[in-house]
């Protein structure tokens, strides 16, 4: 049976943690910071997993990070 492939959008954005949960960076922080609060720069700061749904429809497209 042929090797399954990892779609490459995900492989470079997210992350599988130990206890299967899916990380990825914050959204909202590319651009346009001026407009926005130093409390939510301040709580967009690092990585923050996936929700549920979200991380159902990527963990198929990572056969093999799990």
């Amino acid at each position: 049976m042929p090797k399954m492939k990892t779609k490459s959008s995900c492989k470079k954005r997210f992350k599988v943690s130990a206890t299967g949960k899916i990380i990825t960076a914050q959204a909202g922080k590319r651009h346009g910071m001026i407009k926005r609060t130093n409390k939510f720069i301040r709580n967009a700061r690092g990585t923050t997993t996936l929700s549920k749904a979200d991380e159902q429809i990527i963990k198929p497209m990572m056969p093999y990070a799990r």
